[in-house]
Parts: C-alpha cells; sequence; structure tokens
C-alpha cells in the first residue's frame, strides 16, 4: 500500500513538471529569417543562352603549355597554404565523428577501492556496530570498498538538437572541401597569371635589346654624320642618352624576371631556381573560345558560391539546435558491477551484485538570458549567411561580365597595336633614309625609334592581358578546381 502511495505521488510530480515544461515551451522565442535572394539575369550582356560552358573542362585540358600544366601540378602537391586547408577539412572531419558520437550512449569501464572510517555515534557508525556479518562478527574498521563495472549515460536526442549538431558539421565538412576548391582555382589562376608574366618580361628583354642594336647603328651613324659635319654633337649625346636608357631598363627587367620567378617558386612550393619556360611564341600563343553558359551554371559551378551555400544551410541547422536548448533535456544513466568490502567477495554473487538505473529531466527555469543570447547570435549568423551567400552570387555575376568585356575588347585592342607596331617598325628605317638624306632632324628618328619600342613592349603587354583574362575568365565561371 505504501509502494502505490509513492507511485502516485511521484506520478504526480513528473506531470506538474511535464506541465510546468510545456508552459515554458511556449515562451521559446522564434524568429522569421528571410530566404536568400538566388535570382539572376537569364542571360549575359549581348550573348544567346547557349549552355556550353568552358567552367567543366579539366584545367590540365584547359592548359596546353607543358610547363605550366607542371607548375600547376606540383603547386597542388606542394603549395603550403593548400595543405595548411587541407589540415582544416581534415579537423571538420573529425569533429563530424565527435558530433556522431554524442548521440550515441557513453559507455565506460570503472574499478575502484576506497577506505572509510565513520564515528560510532552516528547513522552509519551505528548500523555498522549492531550488523552481524558471516564470517565476521563485526564490519572490519576502517571499512575499506571495493568494486568494478561497466556504468552509462545517454541523453535522449528528444529535439534532435545533437543530430542537427551533426548534421551542421557534415555541411561545414562540406563547404570546407569547397573552400579549398575555391582555394585551388585561385592557385591554378595566380600560377598561370605568374607565368605568363615571366614570359611577356622575357619578350620584353628580347624587344628592349633588339631595340638596343638598332640603337647602337644609328649611333654610329650619327657619329658619322656629326665626324662630316652634317649633324651636331648634341644629336650624338641624344643618341648616347636613348642608348643608355634602355641598358638601365634591361636591369630592372631582369630584376622582375627574377621577383616574378620567386613568385612561380614560393607557389609550387620550393626555393629560387629557374623556372622551365617557352618565351619564344608568346605573341604567336592561340587564346580558345570562351564558352560561358548561363549565368544559373555559376550556381553549381563556382566554388565559392556552393561553400556559401552550404554555410547558410548549416547556419539554419544551428539555429534549431540552439533554440532546442530551451526545451528540457532528457538522460539516462545506468550502472553494473560489483562491490564489497574485501576483494575475496567480489564473485560472491548475487551478493556482491550492485546495479543502479537513473532516468532525470532538466530544463531551464530561470535566468534564460544565456539561452536568448546564444540563439540570437545564431539567428544573426543565419542573417549573415543570407547575405554573404548573396553577395558571392552577385560578384560571381559581376566578374563573369567583367571579365567577357574585357575579353573581347582586348582581343580588338592586340589587333589594332599589331597594325601600329608593323606602321611604327617600317618607320625605323625609313627615318633613318631621311635622316641620311638631310630629309629629316635627328629628333624624328629619336621619336621615331621611342614610339616603335613603346608600341612592341605595349603590344607584348597586352597579349599578356590577353591570356591573364582568358584565364580570369575560366575561373570566374568556376573552371579550375576539377
Amino acid at each position: 500500500m505504501n509502494n502505490l502511495r509513492s507511485y502516485i505521488k511521484i506520478s504526480k510530480l513528473f506531470w506538474v513538471g511535464f506541465l510546468m515544461a510545456m508552459t515554458l515551451f511556449s515562451c521559446v522565442p522564434t524568429k522569421n529569417i528571410r530566404e536568400a535572394n538566388i535570382n539572376v539575369p537569364e542571360r549575359y550582356k549581348n550573348l544567346t543562352n547557349d549552355t556550353l560552358n568552358t567552367a567543366t573542362v579539366k584545367w590540365k585540358d584547359f592548359f596546353s603549355d607543358s610547363y605550366l600544366i607542371a607548375l600547376i601540378d606540383t603547386a597542388l602537391t606542394h603549395n603550403q597554404e593548400l595543405n595548411i586547408m587541407l589540415q582544416k577539412i581534415g579537423m571538420a572531419q573529425n569533429n563530424i565523428k565527435a558530433k556522431k558520437g554524442e548521440y550515441l550512449p557513453f559507455v565506460g569501464i570503472y574499478a575502484g577501492a576506497d577506505v572509510d572510517k565513520v564515528g560510532e555515534f552516528t547513522r552509519n557508525g551505528a548500523v555498522e556496530k549492531n550488523l552481524n556479518i558471516v564470517e565476521e562478527e563485526a564490519f572490519p574498521e576502517p571499512l575499506t570498498h571495493f568494486s568494478v563495472g561497466l556504468s552509462a549515460s545517454w541523453e535522449l536526442d528528444v529535439w534532435k538538437k545533437l543530430r542537427n549538431e551533426k548534421k551542421a558539421a557534415v555541411l561545414e565538412y562540406l563547404a570546407s572541401v569547397e573552400g579549398k576548391n575555391f582555394m585551388v582555382t585561385q592557385l591554378v589562376s595566380e600560377i598561370a597569371g605568374a607565368y605568363y608574366e615571366l614570359l611577356a618580361l622575357d619578350n620584353q628583354l628580347t624587344i628592349i635589346q633588339q631595340n638596343l642594336d638598332i640603337q647602337q647603328d644609328a649611333l654610329k651613324m650619327v657619329k658619322l654624320q656629326k665626324e662630316a659635319a652634317r649633324t651636331t654633337q648634341l644629336a650624338v649625346r641624344r643618341f648616347e642618352a636613348d642608348v643608355y636608357k634602355n641598358r638601365s631598363n634591361k636591369y630592372q627587367i631582369r630584376q622582375q624576371i627574377i621577383e616574378t620567378e620567386n613568385l612561380i617558386n614560393f607557389l609550387v612550393g620550393r626555393y629560387p631556381q629557374p623556372v622551365k619556360r617557352n618565351s619564344e611564341t608568346f605573341l604567336n600563343r592561340k587564346i580558345d573560345t570562351m564558352y560561358s553558359g548561363i549565368p544559373s551554371q555559376l550556381l553549381t559551378n563556382r566554388p565559392d558560391i556552393k561553400q556559401a551555400e552550404l554555410e547558410l544551410l548549416a547556419s539554419k541547422l544551428n539555429v534549431k539546435v540552439a533554440r532546442a536548448h530551451f526545451y528540457p533535456s532528457f538522460g539516462i544513466k545506468a550502472g553494473i558491477g560489483l562491490g564489497a568490502f574485501k576483494t575475496k567477495f567480489l564473485t560472491s554473487t548475487p551478493e556482491s551484485l550492485a546495479y543502479h538505473l537513473v532516468g532525470d529531466m532538466v530544463s531551464p527555469l530561470i535566468n534564460r538570458n544565456a539561452i536568448k543570447a546564444t540563439y540570437n547570435s545564431a539567428n544573426n549568423k543565419q542573417l549573415q549567411a543570407v547575405f554573404d551567400y548573396e553577395k558571392v552570387i552577385l560578384n560571381a555575376y559581376m566578374e563573369v561580365s567583367n571579365r567577357l568585356s574585357k575579353a573581347e575588347n582586348l582581343k580588338e585592342s592586340y589587333f589594332l597595336k599589331g597594325k601600329q607596331v608593323e606602321g611604327l617598325t617600317q618607320s625605323i628605317d625609313l627615318s633613318i633614309q631621311l635622316f641620311k638624306s638631310a630629309r629629316a632632324e635627328y629628333t624624328e628618328v629619336l621619336q621615331t625609334q621611342r614610339e616603335a619600342l613603346d608600341s612592341k613592349i605595349e603590344l607584348i603587354e597586352t597579349k599578356r592581358n590577353q591570356l591573364l583574362a582568358h584565364v580570369k575568365l575560366y575561373q570566374a565561371l568556376g573552371g579550375g578546381w576539377n
């Protein structure tokens, strides 16, 4: 009868606690965060809705230069920054395992020994004094206790808090993988850009040397003219000054070549050494046609967009996790083992057998400000992820739009600069012939040589910019990581 009354009292307490918890649930805050706007224009400016996209081309097929391919291949293995990112991915993967283990039961083994002496005029002391033991008439004093067994604890994931944490960890891991892919696209683009810069510098050095040869021949001619009293010492000095200027420029370009080589070596993850390359065919390099596809393909091709999307999904789950902290948590604890005051009694079962089973419910009641602050922060982070996702999409569209326009304009610019170089190159010989026949001033010869040199340098720079724009457009479309 007494057991029944105790059971009724416990049931009443349980239901009172349950009703109090349900009352608290009605006070749990809720915030509605707007969805991200992922609408993009149907097509790029002045282009058709052709879905053919160069971004799907693997980087080894995109580049045709074997030296450049070898550099990129080495960098993908030895680049320190990329390897640091790979370790972060490994940590994110380990976090998944940790979160997965949290919603499974924790089981451990224990073994212990302790000694205890209580006063006789206490409850425990009085019991021990008057209780007879089978083999010995009294408890040993001091009292020892030995135990061994298994213990288990398990938090019941009623509100899916732990499972959502695990799902969020998975999404964060996938986002880190996409972050690595985006880093690869940047690395490929940076190495290609530095490589083309190196080829351009080599060609500029060659052009300056060729121009020096022309200027030195012109200087000899002017000196002869001066000896024949057909020109002045001023003309000789002006021609000499131009020779010295171009000799100085040679050293500047050589320094730029060293720095560019070292940049490539740094990206590749090795100490300074000569970079193998083929600079002779630089100006004749063919630039393949690029296919931009449609803007909506950016959502699946660009790693940074996919990373932002995964981070947004993870932030939504983190909001659910933060909200679950308002709800009560349910736990189960259990244990079974053997216990005795002497080791020889440990195997005496069932007398030495001990076990326990406990179920509890804990719910936040007073001073929930910390939980509210965590929940509000999770909502703020989710809204931040929404804006970041939209920003990345907008930036991707702008990048493609700008680089499509740049590639087209550079194509026209290179064609016209080629015509300019052709005309000024012919003007050099013509100006010298006119000067020899006293039909042109020496300043005209100098000006023509300078303009021809500048135009050739600009032609090389335009070709370099063309190749860079080609690579940057490939990166903007989402290519380079596969």
